[in-house]
């Protein structure tokens, strides 16, 4: 039985204030149909069916997003696991962030 991750939820206010900061790279784990459907401007893929922790940008400010905060958490215990130091995810993620009315690409 391995620990739970530790894990900081973000809210949809705290990720627009990052993304037009620039202080961290937003981290889409959804499948590739997912985000090519519609994502958040600024988010970059990587899909949690071929996940690799070593493929993320280093020394950069990580924060995962998914579709409703499920497998952001995923990605998360991945990343914790592969010895990343990586806690937060856009809790509501993609669901909250559309149905909020905010821009997506």
């Amino acid at each position: 039985m391995s620990e739970a991750p530790q894990v900081i939820n973000l809210d949809r206010k705290a990720i627009k204030q990052g993304l037009q900061e620039g202080a961290f790279v937003l981290v889409d784990v959804r499948e590739p149909h997912e985000f090519a459907a519609g994502h958040i401007p600024g988010a970059v893929s990587h899909p949690l069916s071929v996940f690799d922790p070593a493929t993320l940008p280093a020394g950069k400010r990580i924060v995962f997003s998914c579709a409703a905060g499920v497998r952001s958490v995923r990605a998360i215990e991945f990343a914790q696991a592969a010895g990343r130091d990586i806690r937060e995810h856009y809790q509501g993620g993609f669901k909250d962030w559309a149905t909020a009315g905010e821009p997506v690409e």
